[in-house]
């Protein structure tokens, strides 16, 4: 039996009693957890600052140093998240629909935990708690396996919460933490079909690329956003500077930031200026095609086709001037990731062809794509966005943390 094996034993040990679990039994573990955060206030942010001096000497980009930290007021949010988890209707037996057969058979379709999940992740500690919370709530045991670059931060929250789950009195094998961060044992991971039921991804292109190509078990895609802003000729400016200037700058290191702009070639000489001097006070640096080029000067570093498949997670953007929204809807089919899509427009016609013309978990009119997002769309903490069709799409909260089950009722009928 490998680590990561044993691992999955102990979870699977655990499965029945989470599984089995009263959502007052549930909540008082999530309770515990929020108040030994807060309680382990100092005792976080120490481990914290040890990733944090890794990755400055390691060269980490400062927007990704921004996604790894965790300050005191950060570790208040994420013991929030816990409390509003808390708070949140627990899906695990609740009815979905039901009949009664001609035969008199009564069939009822219930929800029921997923079981053991796997989640590998990148870069940001809160995910270890959203995570944690989340599938506990949801009646799941989960084995989380965070980046090196955050190993640290993650080891010193599970072991608070293994502690907090511990006291409260279910089992603290509920939540584990994979401490060994190599390849061999992320694959092992990835493998280990006996023992984990679902495996989600959360991080970049490439984290999730090879979790694709060489996991056994079921995985639910999660994560990667290449997001688009379309200015239309009819947008009020002053908006779709807002909107793009809070999606690429609020905090480009995650997934719902936008990482391409397109603007109607109609309005580009008024918008594009507008647009790039607010960008400059981030010092964005902008990839825009010749056109773009041609309006904004010599800053613009032309940009390729990898540029516009790229998500940066920085203070980078790629942008295009199109002829209309024909050739917005052409540039977004083509490079999207299938996240989150916005058109800034003042035209219904567009407004209807955008929402209905674009493949993607969340499509936009007039709002920024950072509002997807488990907490903004009133599911509480979520376990990322997943960018797939099967199972679940878009972000993933309790009620995408569980299965179904048929109860059949009756009396004596046979076939």
């Amino acid at each position: 039996m490998n680590y990561i094996e044993t691992l999955g034993a102990k979870a699977k040990a655990s499965e029945k009693a989470l599984r089995c679990a009263s959502t007052e039994q549930k909540n008082k573990a999530l309770a515990a957890i929020e108040k030994a955060l807060c309680a382990e206030t100092e005792k976080i942010l120490a481990a914290n600052a040890l990733d944090l001096e890794a990755a400055v000497k390691n060269g980490m980009s400062a927007a990704m140093q921004d996604r790894l930290r965790l300050t005191e007021e950060r570790i208040k949010g994420i013991a929030q998240g816990v409390a509003d988890v808390i708070k949140l209707d627990d899906p695990v037996g609740t009815a979905d629909s039901g009949s009664v057969r001609p035969n008199g058979m009564r069939i009822t379709k219930i929800r029921v935990p997923l079981g053991v999940i796997g989640i590998i992740f990148e870069s940001r500690p809160n995910v270890t708690v959203d995570a944690a919370v989340l599938c506990l709530k949801a009646g799941n045991v989960v084995i989380l396996r965070g980046g090196k670059e955050a190993y640290n931060s993650n080891k010193c929250l599970c072991d608070i919460m293994r502690a907090a789950i511990a006291e409260s009195g279910l089992p603290e094998d509920a939540v584990q933490f994979v401490d060994d961060t190599t390849r061999e044992v992320t694959t092992q991971l990835m493998k280990c079909s006996d023992y984990i039921d679902v495996l989600i991804p959360r991080g970049g292109a490439g984290l999730i690329r090879a979790v694709k190509e060489n996991a056994t078990v079921p995985v639910i895609e999660t994560g990667v956003g290449n997001c688009h802003v379309f200015v239309d000729d009819t947008a009020d400016l002053e908006m779709a500077v807002n909107i793009v200037d809070n999606g690429k700058t609020q905090r480009p290191s995650v997934c719902n930031a936008i990482e391409s702009l397109l603007v109607h070639e109609k309005i580009a000489d008024k918008a594009l200026p507008l647009i790039k001097k607010r960008l400059d006070e981030h010092n964005v640096e902008i990839r825009g095609c010749e056109k773009t080029a041609a309006i904004l000067g010599d800053c613009v570093v032309p940009a390729t086709d990898e540029d516009y498949a790229t998500e940066f997670l920085d203070y980078i953007i790629s942008v295009k001037v199109v002829s209309g929204i024909d050739e917005a809807i052409e540039h977004i089919s083509k490079y999207t990731t299938g996240h989150s899509e916005c058109i800034v427009t003042n035209s219904l016609a567009n407004a209807e062809r955008f929402k209905n013309e674009i493949d993607a978990a969340a499509v936009y009119v007039n709002a920024s794509t950072r509002f997807t997002d488990g907490g903004m769309f009133g599911f509480g903490a979520e376990i990322g966005i997943s960018t797939q069709k099967l199972h679940a799409r878009g972000p993933m909260g309790l009620r995408e943390l569980t299965s179904m089950k048929y109860l059949i009722d009756g009396n004596g009928q046979i076939r």
